[in-house]
């Protein structure tokens, strides 16, 4: 059977998948120190999970930080290079049913893209994401390492760590509720307990993520958001959605495979947007 690969080679993790004409396969995430290394392993790996032979390739299409250091043809298969804005603003509109949305994409750093049916416009980014949250817990946790930082985050209460409008006032204030962040570890100190520090890391990062993306495409009109990237696997991000939702009168949604989506544009983007190697 013919498929088409996309891959999303980020700093410490690559995104597969692979569609065999409309129809996409399971995808697939790998982790490995070089990106190159990461591209090769996470390529023949999932043809052999997959049962699928070098020939089945009619093309792969490469995208993310790591693809500026591909400079051949992946296997002497057609291969193309997909600009990573391009391929975050295709995979994010795949994934939702809406005609015009804002895509924050959310990875080691963050960025976001406005995609309409007739427009698609990278609105800027902030250098929050992943990496933050590792290289603070590195600092003050002592593990840069996330599956030791995801549970110990879901440990911790991060109303312990921030301030809250609730602590300023007794009433709510006109537009804010009383557990709306007035100052990230604002209640931080020397005694504070390590999964409380890492609850505040996670959401002080994930929390000013969304806000950035919310303020950056305010005059767009849009009120319809799609999370994508690695953090949306982050439990707190789904609580930080919700209240978002209610702060900022819009809708935000996390779909299915939203941390492949620039895998997924990288494959379907107008052929326009392919440069092959």
């Amino acid at each position: 059977m013919a498929v088409r690969i996309g891959i999303d080679i980020g700093s410490s993790t690559t995104k597969i998948v692979a569609f065999e004409g409309e129809h996409m396969l399971p995808p697939m995430a790998v982790k490995a120190d070089s990106q190159v290394a990461s591209l090769y392993g996470a390529f023949g790996r999932y043809l052999y999970e997959n049962n699928l032979q070098l020939l089945d390739v009619e093309g792969v299409y490469i995208t993310g930080v790591g693809s500026k250091y591909v400079e051949k043809a992946v296997y002497d298969r057609p291969t193309y290079k997909v600009d990573e804005f391009v391929a975050t603003g295709t995979g994010g509109y795949y994934l939702t049913d809406k005609k015009e949305v804002i895509v924050i994409s959310m990875g080691t750093g963050s960025f976001f893209v406005k995609v309409t049916e007739n427009e698609m416009k990278h609105l800027g980014g902030v250098g929050l994401g992943g990496g933050t949250i590792c290289g603070l817990s590195s600092i003050i946790l002592n593990t840069g390492d996330i599956h030791e930082i995801v549970p110990l985050s879901r440990k911790g209460d991060v109303a312990k760590i921030d301030l809250r409008i609730g602590d300023l006032a007794k009433e709510k204030l006109p537009g804010l509720n009383l557990d709306v962040t007035a100052s990230n570890f604002g209640k931080a100190d020397a005694q504070s307990k390590p999964e409380d520090i890492a609850a505040g890391i996670v959401h002080m990062v994930i929390e000013n993520i969304c806000q950035a993306g919310i303020l950056a495409s305010r005059n767009t009109g849009i009120k319809d958001y799609i999370l994508i990237g690695g953090l949306t696997k982050f439990f707190e991000c789904r609580q930080i959605i919700e209240d978002f939702k209610s702060l900022w009168d819009v809708k935000v949604t996390i779909p299915e495979y939203s941390d492949y989506a620039t895998a997924i544009g990288a494959v379907i983007a107008p052929d326009a947007e392919k440069e092959e190697i």
